[in-house]
């Protein structure tokens, strides 16, 4: 117990100090707000989030940080309620460690829970800095207010790595993330803004913006393990990724695919309220099964992922870059997930379809 009070007291410190021009990027010359079109303002939150200066927000480095306190200070312009134990921030206690593989040592940072030997482990490698951004939307219906829809996306990255030679031959180290997963982020945060300013949801809606996906979803696998709303009232989980540029095995500008989407009556329910939202077409990538929504789903939480990764080439090289990113088409779906997550607060409970279960070792 005094190793985690030390470790979330030297959260708090370092996440509201440091103040650094990254963390106000948002503020601009330009229109407020409020005067912006949607695509404007995904542009602007996203120019942010996948600037250099976030220095690809890999997990356990300064970027990172500078992109939660970014986030939060987002979440905190909208007037949503901040969730986590400092503010918007639910601090992930992290240790990192040096493991070997077959090419080498490689660094590895792991939950406080999946270390061994946590009392032996020094000082310097403990980060006390990793964070969730967490906000929540209050239920209205005293009947289900208790019940809770997430609504979360990843806005971790990997960083800085080898260089690559742009079209031009200019060499850039720097992994932006703008699709992975800056795109689904900042279309997290204008939904909530929507969601914010409408009608209260008869269900409570949690804003989940969680770190370390890429390294095994250690910001999830926390939250789940101390809650906002208990899990056993967590009704769906949807999450946000890769929706920065159309896909045309769906349709095109638009359109967007649901992880799983036949595992659970979700699609068919979005589907029949005219949602663009279809049936993931590459089942043979596995996509259910590699991103945040998966740790939920092994929970029997109907819990899937809205994209629309076209596969293109960019995915985790410093070419995922803003510029590359169509912000009408994201418009259009942050549209279709306020809808989707509206539907998921207000209508039905999902539920799973015979077989939807399979191959997910429920509880383990």
């Amino acid at each position: 117990m005094f190793r985690r009070s030390l470790i979330l007291s030297l959260s708090v410190f370092f996440l509201a100090c440091g103040s650094d021009e990254a963390a106000d990027d948002s503020a601009s010359d330009g229109p407020a707000v409020e005067d912006m079109t949607t695509a404007q303002r995904l542009e602007s939150l996203l120019s942010t989030l996948a600037a250099d200066s976030m220095e690809g927000r890999r997990t356990g480095t300064p970027g990172a940080q500078r992109a939660a306190r970014f986030l939060a200070q987002e979440l905190g312009s909208y007037g949503i309620e901040a969730a986590g134990d400092n503010g918007y921030f639910q601090t992930v206690p992290m240790v990192r460690m040096t493991v070997e593989t077959p090419n080498g040592p490689r660094e590895r940072l792991v939950m406080e829970t999946d270390a061994e030997m946590w009392d032996t482990i020094s000082p310097g490698q403990i980060l006390q800095t990793e964070v969730n951004v967490v906000g929540v939307i209050r239920g209205a219906d005293p009947d289900v207010a208790h019940e809770a829809v997430i609504l979360g996306a990843h806005y971790d990255h990997v960083g800085i790595g080898t260089p690559v030679a742009d079209e031009a031959g200019v060499l850039d180290s720097i992994y932006n993330g703008a699709d992975d997963d800056g795109s689904g982020t900042v279309a997290v945060l204008e939904v909530a803004r929507v969601l914010s300013r409408g009608a209260p949801p008869r269900r409570t809606v949690v804003i989940l913006l969680s770190t370390g996906e890429e390294m095994g979803l250690l910001g999830t696998r926390y939250y789940i393990e101390n809650p906002i709303i208990p899990m056993e009232n967590t009704v769906a989980d949807l999450q946000v990724e890769m929706i920065g540029r159309p896909d045309d095995a769906v349709g095109g500008f638009g359109h967007a695919w649901l992880t799983g989407f036949e595992r659970t009556t979700m699609g068919n329910q979005l589907a029949e309220a005219g949602s663009p939202i279809v049936a993931d077409p590459r089942l043979d990538q596995n996509f259910f099964f590699r991103s945040d929504n998966i740790a939920f789903a092994r929970l029997g939480i109907p819990a899937h992922t809205l994209s629309s990764f076209n596969l293109h080439g960019d995915y985790h090289q410093p070419s995922d870059e803003v510029d590359k990113i169509d912000f009408d088409h994201m418009a259009v779906l942050v549209e279709a997930t306020v809808e989707a997550v509206r539907f998921l607060a207000d209508g039905p409970t999902p539920e799973w379809n015979p077989g939807g279960t399979d191959g997910l070792n429920l509880g383990n």
